[in-house]
């Protein structure tokens, strides 16, 4: 009987903190209800072994909704790369002066995309932006040469 209260105070907290308060972030969320649902299971497994089917069995229902808490949502979306990048914005994307030539653009847009590559910690959206603020800029290099 102690499990079934202790399992309607956890469900209950845990849907009153997630109405309301200080929101978690998704990253800390899926920690801790990781946890909450392991716990439940862990309880609901000794339960069972001891016999007491009914907390057992609404233990380990609390510890698949948890579980179900804990799986990743789809990916968030990044924000459309602006198509129209004027010059000056990406020179000072880039951190190149206007009289920059071919070569002095391809060895910042180096220096930065192994920076902000996505396999190397950076975002899809941030790599999208050198790349189109490279495109941009060797176009008009070569239009000037």
């Amino acid at each position: 009987m102690i499990y079934f209260l202790i399992g309607i105070l956890v469900s209950g907290g845990l849907w009153w903190i997630s109405r309301s308060g200080p929101k978690l972030k998704r990253r800390e969320w899926r920690l801790v209800s990781g946890g909450l649902a392991l716990g439940a299971f862990s309880a609901s497994a000794y339960e069972a072994m001891r016999g007491g089917w009914s907390p057992a069995i609404i233990l380990f229902l609390l510890g698949l909704w948890l579980a179900s808490t804990t799986r990743a949502s789809a990916a968030p979306v990044e924000p459309p790369v602006a198509s129209s990048l004027d010059d000056t914005e990406a020179r000072k994307l880039l951190g190149v002066g206007p009289e920059a030539g071919r070569r002095e653009i391809l060895e910042a847009y180096a220096r930065l995309i192994k920076l902000a590559h996505p396999d190397k910690g950076g975002t899809h959206g941030l790599a999208a932006q050198i790349n189109a603020a490279r495109d941009r800029l060797l176009r008009k290099a070569s239009q000037v040469s």
